[in-house]
């Protein structure tokens, strides 16, 4: 059994994290989580060899050659350790991951053709660190995958006859990792896995859903998402198979937290920083985002947000409901990077009210947290939302969601509390939140109120690496997947 002791080893794989290369909420939380995870377990991280991840100042020794396997090509284990103790294995691999670009695709945002070798690389290498061939001085007891690109290493594991609790923990089901049956033999897959009880999905190869049939334990981002996620309308065509693994005690819904450096006390690159039921240095911040985005000085509401541009955000309810919003005597101001329609729609919103609505395309996290600290509301109209972290972010500076009945956000704004939540998403809903909103606004009692039970809000890593430390436990108690 996996003693709940710092001497458990745990090996935590992950495609992001803010120390090198962030996309979204997985490099946070692959960033924090780990950390937070040291008090109970030892705890390393592997990742891929991206150029930021080489251009790190740190000195990087290669502890193991990791030889060729099918169609994926042999590589390097790397090994760094950071300032704070953290040791970081990374798959070194040029030819893979050495690319200019995101972790996923270049600079346009076209996905990587070789994205599955690129990836099952990355799984294959976890499961190597099992078996011995990686590390000599350090075998993992555990392994924790996160999303697609890491779900092949409990696939690997079985197909290989090793036998250890393997976690994969799902931030966002809609990512799956497809890529054609012709693959398997170049990825290193056996033919009689490609089956409903296996890998296969409508015709095709599906990295999550390896990981979700091999794991010992799926896990996801809150207890609501883990509801959802087993319904036709959340599940993905991978709802049946989730819904087993709930059936049998083996998916659980850990709330992500948020570092506390992003907590406004620490008034990193903030016009003047903020305490607890203490939002006196919000006016100073505002008037910087209006300065930064272009806006005009104002007295009324400013909406903020702070996002990935994408439908499932419902970022196209935002631009039908922003003319309501502006005659209200409200301001919006939008960061972020995603789908090229919504990114056209959003400048052409800009550009038809100067002043009033301010776009950067792109994202800069000091400019994020002081649309945080600087903004009255943060609009989180999301369709599906696992987690969500922007929400908690914003409470933390006094400013109130204004967000979807869904996932994470259920989890953590309080409906009239904290913030706003919509009974459905819609535009409807959306108005109907945003005039409760300016109401509150016109109201600096209630606005006080709500500002100060948002501050008063918690939501550290501390919980979170608790609960995941249980699920190892767990997990290895009844034996690997």
């Amino acid at each position: 059994m996996l003693a709940n002791t710092p001497q458990s080893r745990v090996l935590y794989v992950t495609s992001e994290m803010t120390d090198f290369v962030k996309v979204g909420g997985l490099g946070d939380v692959s960033s924090a989580l780990p950390r937070a995870l040291r008090v109970h377990h030892d705890v390393r991280v592997l990742i891929p060899g991206y150029r930021e991840v080489l251009a790190h100042q740190g000195s990087i020794s290669v502890v193991a050659r990791l030889p060729a396997a099918s169609g994926l090509p042999a590589c390097d284990l790397g090994k760094i350790q950071m300032p704070d103790g953290l040791v970081v294995y990374i798959v070194l691999c040029p030819e893979l991951f050495d690319r200019d670009g995101s972790p996923y695709g270049d600079r346009s945002g076209v996905d990587w053709i070789d994205n599955d070798v690129r990836f099952a690389r990355l799984g294959l290498a976890a499961a190597e660190m099992v078996s011995g061939l990686a590390d000599p001085d350090w075998k993992p007891d555990l392994l924790h995958l996160n999303d697609w690109p890491s779900a092949l290493a409990p696939a690997f594991l079985a197909w290989r006859g090793y036998s250890i609790p393997t976690i994969l923990t799902i931030h966002n089901l809609a990512y799956q990792g497809l890529f054609g049956a012709e693959r398997l033999p170049a990825l290193g897959i056996p033919q009689t896995s490609f089956q409903i009880d296996g890998v296969e999905f409508h015709g095709k190869l599906s990295f999550l859903k390896a990981g979700i049939f091999y794991a010992s334990h799926v896990t996801t981002v809150s207890s609501t998402y883990a509801r959802e996620i087993t319904t036709p309308e959340f599940g993905c065509g991978l709802e049946g198979l989730l819904r087993a693994r709930s059936d049998q005690g083996r998916l659980t819904g850990i709330l992500n937290g948020i570092d506390e450096t992003w907590g406004p006390q620490s008034g990193q690159r903030l016009s003047d920083a903020l305490e607890n039921s203490d939002w006196a240095g919000k006016p100073a911040n505002a008037e910087q985002v209006r300065k930064t985005f272009g806006l005009a000085v104002s007295r009324g509401p400013l909406f903020a947000v702070v996002s990935r541009l994408v439908h499932q955000k419902g970022i196209d309810l935002t631009i039908q409901a922003a003319e309501t919003l502006l005659r209200e005597g409200g301001q919006l101001v939008v960061t972020g990077r995603g789908e090229t329609h919504l990114e056209s729609a959003l400048r052409k919103l800009a550009a038809r009210h100067p002043g009033k609505v301010g776009v950067r395309i792109g994202f800069d996290e000091a400019e994020a947290r002081q649309m945080f600290a600087g903004s009255d509301f943060l609009l989180m109209p999301s369709r599906f939302e696992p987690c969500g972290l922007s929400q908690m972010y914003a409470q933390s500076f006094g400013t109130l969601p204004v967000a979807a009945r869904t996932g994470g956000l259920v989890d953590t704004v309080e409906d009239g509390v904290t913030g706003f939540l919509l009974k459905e998403t819609s535009l409807p809903e959306l108005l109907g939140a945003l005039s409760r909103a300016v109401d509150i606004f016109a109201s600096p009692r209630k606005l006080k109120a709500m500002r100060r039970a948002a501050m008063q809000r918690r939501f550290g890593w501390g919980l979170p690496a608790q609960q995941y430390s249980d699920v190892y436990g767990t997990a290895a108690a009844s034996g690997a997947g």
